[in-house]
């Protein structure tokens, strides 16, 4: 069973920004490749931060209006010194959250929630930048169709990793929803189809209907259904 990695999902041309690229400059790269972000790189090719379309309007917020009319919020003092920056590296958000290519779905995943970030720069081994990696790259793993799963559940998961019989289990995908039905020799063994199901790129959720033959958890034989 092999997972996609964010080296098969992440694009490799990146638009990035050198540290010393002017305010005007960065607003007409994003503009020109139609992107809301791009990372800012040292000399040697490391990402040092990211500058986002964000991080470009603290600019416009912290202009005063002539008007007199609109009441604009008080900046915090580090928005005010980013508002006043002329160059990435000034304006930019830093350190840049990083991932490396090796990395499954599920770690960049991860990261992304808990740095509350929308794109990962991806690194090698001397933290240069290779690529970069956003949450739409991530969702790509859901367009796989239903057959490919079922192909991998019933082959790679069933037959070679937990060695069961073609005929011991049913398994049906729809819109990635998997649903499992026959019956195993131990009631251990359940739980461990459900998650290794789970755990096959493009599967939304996994409705077991499975029955066995022995409880190993407490040396009782049953016939009983789990789910």
């Amino acid at each position: 069973m092999r997972h996609r990695t964010v080296r098969d999902l992440m694009t490799r041309n990146v638009v990035k920004a050198p540290r010393d690229l002017p305010f005007k400059e960065i607003v007409e790269l994003l503009a020109d490749n139609g992107v809301t972000a791009v990372p800012v790189v040292d000399a040697a090719g490391r990402p040092m931060g990211v500058v986002s379309e964000a991080d470009l309007l603290r600019k416009a917020s912290d202009q005063p209006d002539a008007s007199g009319l609109t009441v604009v919020p008080h900046l915090e003092a580090w928005q005010h010194a980013k508002a006043e920056g002329a160059r990435a590296e000034e304006l930019m958000s830093a350190p840049a959250i990083c991932a490396r290519p090796e990395w499954t779905v599920v770690e960049a995943a991860q990261l992304m929630e808990v740095q509350g970030v929308k794109r990962l720069p991806v690194v090698d081994a001397a933290d240069r930048l290779v690529g970069i990696v956003s949450r739409s790259d991530l969702l790509r793993v859901f367009l796989r169709h239903d057959q490919a799963i079922h192909d991998e559940i019933e082959l790679d998961v069933l037959q070679h990793t937990l060695g069961l019989a073609p005929h011991q289990l049913a398994v049906d995908v729809r819109a990635g929803r998997v649903t499992l039905r026959g019956t195993v020799e131990s009631r251990s063994t359940v739980p461990l189809v459900v998650r290794l199901c789970r755990a096959v790129d493009g599967v939304v959720a996994v409705d077991e209907h499975l029955s066995f033959h022995t409880d190993d958890t407490t040396g009782d034989t049953a016939n009983a259904p789990t789910g």
